[in-house]
């Protein structure tokens, strides 16, 4: 399952959204019929993963985490907690719930920006700018793409 594209909408007044056709034939191709809603770790928007990416995500979390420590185990309630399941209804929206959009600074425009397995949602007016100046984004491509293979990341 692979999402690309940037595509602009609209929330309605009750928070609700059309999720753009192109991504909607990938889940129902996929046969995925839930998806997690969550807020970013690091970024102010949105994320909406496939069920099945969610739980791949989650079981990633949890092999790095030891249970029988506080601060992992507060990590993951708080990864856990702030996540929510929404559908699609009959005429492909899902239900943006208030907090949210607030968490997100969402008022109306949005915009969906396929990641590979994942969909962001961010407030129209937060991108903008672009994420990186072009020199920054060049120079930390190249380093990243001039690296061998199973070289570690900085």
């Amino acid at each position: 399952m692979r999402f690309i594209g940037n595509i602009e909408a609209k929330t309605d007044s009750k928070g609700r959204v059309f999720l753009p056709a192109c991504f909607r034939r990938i889940l129902q191709t996929s046969g995925c019929e839930k998806v997690m809603l969550r807020k970013d770790v690091h970024q102010d928007c949105l994320v909406l993963y496939p069920e099945h990416t969610w739980n791949e995500q989650l079981d990633q979390l949890r092999k790095r985490l030891n249970k029988w420590n506080a601060t992992h185990q507060m990590i993951f309630r708080q990864f856990v907690a702030d996540v929510e399941e929404v559908s699609l209804d009959s005429n492909g929206r899902i239900l943006l719930p208030k907090r949210y959009l607030k968490m997100a600074g969402i008022e109306q425009e949005v915009r969906f920006i396929g990641i590979d397995d994942t969909i962001e949602i961010w407030a129209k007016e937060r991108l903008e700018q672009p994420f990186m100046s072009p020199e920054d984004f060049s120079r930390e491509f190249e380093k990243i793409m001039s690296k061998k293979e199973g070289e570690p990341n900085e």
